[in-house]
């Protein structure tokens, strides 16, 4: 399988398959699962050198995402079928044994998953889960942001016609799904608010007000651009006729949006009520000072 793709006028040939292992009738392995394998890592590499900023032991943060991972992706494919309404012929072809390799991936589907089982796990080892969500929700902009790419290797993830004769992106897929012309290369969009937004919230994090601070804002950042997204992309998973993530991130950005006002704003009522008011003033003082200066004098 190949693809000759013209994006930004600069002509492309791309092969999806990066090698095929020898298991059944051969298990193809995905550049998709590469790239998102390396997001994952260096989201990894990420956590391990900020766990102790956010006061997470790097032992027990290892447990949760060891076992966390595993269960993630398979909500991810799972999530991906629901809604897909793809039929298996038998149960090996959830794993995509038979050649077609395991494909199908939802990433809100990972993101519930990943969330779900991060609790429970956090609950079990006795990590504190607002902190290891915070640090979390950057590890997920960084895979996201990366894991894109995945998407431009299997010429999926794009949306309607540009109009431009630039700012766009071609091939036989986007040709025998669409037609001729020059689509929204929405992968890319994704990648660059994934990662702009990490850059961004990894800095806020610093001066976080509240555990679950930096968990909000991903919801945000990431539900605004992913509703608007979803509009214009040619590939969505449906509910009759509404997109499911176009829903799914209205409801997060609102969600996360409200509480993190509401939150920054008691957060911030309490840090002034705590703020030390003392009894005198320095004019007092200075007061008090002068009229015991005039009495010795006198």
């Amino acid at each position: 399988m190949t693809y000759h793709v013209t994006i930004f006028g600069i002509n492309l040939t791309l092969k999806p398959i990066a090698f095929t292992l020898p298991i059944g009738s051969g298990w193809d392995i995905y550049w998709y699962g590469i790239i998102i394998a390396f997001g994952f890592l260096l989201a990894i590499l990420y956590a391990y050198k900020n766990a102790k900023r956010f006061n997470i032991n790097i032992d027990r943060m290892l447990d949760v995402v060891l076992v966390t991972t595993p269960v993630a992706i398979l909500c991810a494919r799972t999530y991906y079928l629901i809604f897909d309404g793809e039929k298996l012929e038998s149960f090996s072809e959830f794993f995509g044994f038979g050649g077609s390799g395991f494909s199908g991936l939802a990433i809100y589907g990972g993101v519930i998953g990943a969330f779900l089982c991060g609790g429970l796990m956090c609950y079990i080892r006795k990590v504190n889960i607002l902190d290891m969500f915070d640090l979390t929700a950057l590890g997920f902009l960084i895979g996201q942001g990366i894991g894109r790419w995945g998407n431009f290797m299997n010429q999926e993830a794009f949306g309607t016609f540009t109009g431009s004769s630039f700012w766009g992106m071609t091939s036989e897929r986007t040709v025998s799904e669409l037609g001729e012309g020059l689509v929204h290369p929405c992968f890319l969009y994704e990648s660059i608010w994934c990662l702009l937004g990490f850059f961004i919230i990894s800095k806020l994090s610093k001066t976080r007000s509240f555990s679950g601070e930096t968990l909000l804002m991903y919801g945000v950042w990431y539900g605004f651009e992913r509703m608007f997204l979803e509009l214009i992309r040619t590939d969505s998973l449906m509910i009759g006729n509404l997109k499911v993530s176009c829903l799914l991130s209205a409801v997060l950005f609102l969600t996360c949006g409200i509480m993190l006002i509401v939150l920054k704003k008691k957060y911030h009522i309490k840090e002034t009520e705590a703020t030390y008011i003392p009894m005198i003033t320095d004019e007092e003082i200075k007061d008090t000072e002068e009229v015991k200066i005039d009495e010795q004098n006198n």
